[in-house]
């Protein structure tokens, strides 16, 4: 049986938000209408490099990965194009309280482990503090034609597409992210336990820009 969070509960990591229990965790219906144009948001998309603790809603956690990789066709088809019409793509969550495997087919994420590792996503001093860690795992096995040098190329390029996603709905939502290589890959891929063939391209980190200083000093 799947546990389903209310949307107004918040996917922060603590005790309090997520169950313990290894139950899936169904997300809610993602909204698919935007609150700003596709212009706007190109105009709007940045990298960011300093975060807020505040967590995540789950309704915008929803919407964000229905936005990055998500279902948008009854044929199961993505929000992102991939290679050769072949899912080789995962899509980790990396959070306070432990690790999620988002299903797009289902909508809901599957626990993986437990344990913070978002400070071993990356090398910057940022990725243990922001609330979200977005992590793109290609299944390698499913490529079966190609040299593992393409591999790795046709699997970054479909992780940019996703990741370009990501820039484009964090813009829209008020939202932080940048897409980051500097990850120590096979570090990550060991502590994800992930299987042989399976290997990382690369990590986004999601959350609230945390404001300037000079906007938190009093008037």
């Amino acid at each position: 049986m799947t546990q389903q969070l209310s949307p107004q509960r918040t996917l922060d990591g603590t005790s309090a938000t997520l169950p313990k229990a290894v139950e899936p965790v169904v997300l809610p219906a993602s909204r698919t209408y935007g609150n700003q144009s596709l212009t706007t948001a190109l105009q709007l998309r940045r990298s960011t490099r300093e975060y807020a603790d505040r967590p995540l809603p789950l309704q915008l956690l929803s919407d964000l990965l229905w936005a990055g990789f998500g279902v948008n066709r009854a044929n199961g088809d993505r929000t992102a194009p991939y290679w050769r019409h072949v899912m080789v793509l995962d899509i980790y969550l990396a959070m306070a309280d432990g690790v999620w495997l988002y299903e797009p087919a289902s909508h809901r994420l599957v626990h993986h482990l437990t344990g913070d590792i978002r400070q071993q996503t990356g090398v910057q001093d940022f990725v243990a503090g922001a609330p979200l860690e977005l992590i793109y795992v290609a299944h390698g096995e499913r490529m079966t034609d190609v040299s593992p040098e393409e591999r790795r190329l046709y699997a970054s390029v479909d992780s940019a597409f996703i990741g370009e996603n990501v820039y484009l709905f964090c813009a829209s939502e008020g939202l932080g992210t940048v897409f980051r290589g500097s990850v120590d890959h096979a570090k990550l891929a060991q502590v994800l336990m992930l299987p042989d063939g399976q290997f990382v391209t690369f990590a986004q980190t999601v959350g609230y820009a945390q404001p300037p200083e000079d906007a938190l000093r009093p008037a």
